[in-house]
């Protein structure tokens, strides 16, 4: 297949055609030429754009679907077509499945289900078997089958030794150790930030000492064994704190920020809002601060969605009974546009994936085509008319968006946006 991309402003700073606007020929999956004009044949499709971007495909470190067990929130098929509509060629998968990936053959089988698509999908598999937290799944097997990382999706390890051993064993293969930073016994029964504005509505809240407290242990045991851990959706300034310093330390930690966290604070829930109950909560304005400070100077590596559709019957009750959860893949780069220059924006939104090992290929001749479309300058007002997910549970609804992907290319494949 022959794709042409007419006169495109190319953002890759590894590119020697960054910053200038070229025509882009695409042949079977790779840059076969960039220059001012390409001629066409009658074999080629060409697309052209009235104000055209393209960058590095897209990564998300933490997408939840549905399939399996939960078709009716999304599917795995039209989940990721959702991904590559939003500009997302590469996305790590949640294991918040049922049943949860715990073995070579339920990762095996989720790749299998994703081949042929624009966007790749790289499975995380559970640290424990049913996600239980007691015994260590059978980590070096699915690994063998295309596991990106290992961990209960939303479940600190609770037990010490187990988290050592983990980490001890992992540095065979070379793998990536997940732990969700919440204690549980601190959190207790809250469902938001525990501060001002919890106790000016009366909801039960969950401190952010249960964040820190959980990522200091975490930090204290990964300096004990060596390895290699991720920290997935840190809400609070005290746990960049942590973080920041164990980097200092030379030890081997990344973790990754929740959109929601850099958009909103708590007082956002006021209205009881059920679509802004999340896990981990929103916190305060000096945390989402902290958070966007820690972004630009690189002690967060990425940026996660933290795409999680659910069926209406569970988000259309009262806060205290609503699941938590939102959509985040279709409004992402609009939100973060509005907020942030758009080279840091493509930094954000591309950087993480060297943190897993998956390569990002330069736009240059020779390289396989891994891009994103996008129009940086369109605005709009996110409605749901917008949401392409099944479910429609977003906290970005009637907020106004800068910038519009308008499609993805990856895997030999071209998705556009509708």
């Amino acid at each position: 297949m022959k794709i042409l991309l007419k006169n495109a402003t190319l953002l890759n700073p590894q590119s020697p055609f960054h910053s200038s606007r070229q025509d882009i020929l695409i042949v079977n999956g790779t840059i076969t030429e960039i220059a001012d004009q390409i001629k066409t044949d009658k074999e080629t499709q060409q697309y052209t754009f009235d104000n055209l971007f393209v960058s590095s495909g897209w990564f998300d470190s933490g997408v939840s679907f549905g399939e399996p067990g939960y078709e009716e929130r999304e599917t795995l098929y039209h989940g990721m077509k959702v991904a590559a509509k939003s500009g997302f060629t590469k996305i790590l998968l949640n294991s918040n499945t049922n049943p949860v990936p715990d073995s070579s053959s339920s990762i095996g089988h989720l790749i299998k289900m994703a081949q042929g698509l624009t966007t790749s999908l790289y499975p995380i598999g559970t640290l424990t078997k049913d996600a239980k937290g007691e015994q260590m799944a059978s980590l070096f097997d699915m690994h063998t089958q295309g596991a990106i990382a290992f961990g209960d999706h939303k479940k600190a390890v609770e037990k010490g030794n187990l988290l050592k051993i983990a980490l001890q064993y992992s540095q065979s293969f070379e793998g990536t150790i997940i732990s969700y930073p919440q204690d549980k016994e601190l959190a207790g029964k809250g469902i938001m930030h525990e501060g001002i504005t919890s106790t000016k509505i009366g909801i039960k809240g969950i401190p952010a000492m249960a964040e820190s407290v959980q990522i200091a242990r975490d930090l204290e045991i990964l300096k004990y064994t060596g390895g290699k851990l991720h920290i997935p959706n840190i809400s609070s300034a005290a746990s960049l704190d942590l973080i920041r310093k164990a980097k200092g330390e030379g030890l081997s930690v990344n973790c990754s920020v929740g959109l929601p966290h850099l958009i909103f604070d708590d007082t956002i829930l006021e209205d009881f809002n059920s679509n802004f109950k999340l896990f981990p909560p929103i916190r305060s304005k000096s945390d989402q601060q902290a958070l966007r400070a820690g972004l630009l100077d690189g002690s967060i590596d990425m940026i996660s969605s933290m795409h999680e559709p659910m069926n209406i019957e569970n988000k259309k009750l009262e806060f205290e009974n609503a699941a938590p959860g939102s959509l985040g893949l279709e409004s992402c780069f609009g939100m973060l546009n509005k907020i942030f220059p758009l080279d840091n924006v493509l930094s954000f939104l591309t950087r993480g994936s060297k943190c897993f090992g998956i390569p990002s290929a330069r736009i240059a001749v020779g390289e396989t085509a891994d891009l994103t479309l996008f129009d940086p300058e369109k605005s709009y007002r996110y409605s749901i008319d917008d949401l392409k997910s099944t479910s429609k549970n977003s906290v970005y609804l009637e907020q106004d968006l800068q910038g519009k992907v308008l499609g993805s290319i990856n895997n030999g494949e071209l998705t556009l946006n509708d």
